[in-house]
This record gives structure tokens, sequence and C-alpha cells, in this order.
């Protein structure tokens, strides 16, 4: 149970990661403030360091991760795009993002508290996920 609740969760994790990486990427060459873009850019790295310890955690059990949901994925990209065409602003852009924050650690709350099972590292991991996405979405508070 342990060993199945913990890929469980590390593929959760792997692909929100994925799914936070690609939002950023989708709206960085719109935004106009420098520190705003640095901050994305800063928490693109952070999540990307988060990437490789679950990566390895998934080696370990010779697991692939799990990709984002393409329909997730694709009305996320939908969203932005139209949002985007209305009001291309840091505004809308820290709008986007707080939301696909919220909607990332309730998910991650989720699986933690469904996958209790998981080992102790991986639990690690995924609560400083949720406390990267929780501080990107406070720093977001003053560009709405």
């Amino acid at each position: 149970m342990i060993e199945q609740d913990t890929i469980k969760l590390l593929r959760e994790c792997d692909a929100g990661i994925k799914m936070g990486v690609s939002a950023i990427d989708d709206v960085m060459d719109h935004v106009s403030d420098g520190r705003f873009r640095d901050r994305l850019a800063d928490c693109r790295a952070e999540h990307e360091k988060l990437e490789q310890q679950i990566q390895t955690q998934l080696d370990r059990f010779r697991d692939d991760g799990k990709e984002p949901n393409p329909m997730a994925k694709g009305m996320s990209w939908v969203k932005t795009n139209a949002m985007l065409a209305m009001d291309e602003s840091d505004n809308t852009i820290a709008d986007l993002l707080t939301d696909g924050c919220n909607m990332g650690v309730k998910s991650l709350n989720r699986y933690l508290n469904q996958y209790e099972a998981a080992d102790e590292h991986t639990k690690d991991i995924t609560k400083r996920l949720i406390n990267l996405e929780e501080k990107l979405a406070v720093d977001m508070r003053q560009y709405l």
C-alpha cells in the first residue's frame, strides 16, 4: 500500500508541475513588468528542481510519471489565450496564474489526503510544491 500510494502521489505531483511550467511558459512572453517576469522565471526554476526530485523517485520505482490531463491542459490554453486576446495585461496574467495556483493547491491537498499511505519523503515533496504554489499566488496579488 505504501509503495502504491507513493507512486500515485508522485505521478500527480509530476503532472501538476508539468501543468504549472506549461502555464508559466504560456504567459511569459506577455508579461511587461520586469520584476514580474523575473518572479515567474524563478518560480519556473523552482518547479524544475522539484520535478528532478520527483523524477528521481519515479525512476526508483521504474515509473514514467504522468502527463497532465489533455482536456485540462487544452482548456487552460484556451482560457489563457482568450483572456489575453481581450486584455493582454499583467493584471490578466496574474489573475490567470492565481486561479491556476489555487486549483493546483486544492488538487495537491486532495491527493495528499487520498494517498495518505505514501512515504514521508514524497509527502514532503508534495508539501513543498503546495507551498511553492501558495507563495506564487500571494506574489501575484500585487499585479491583480
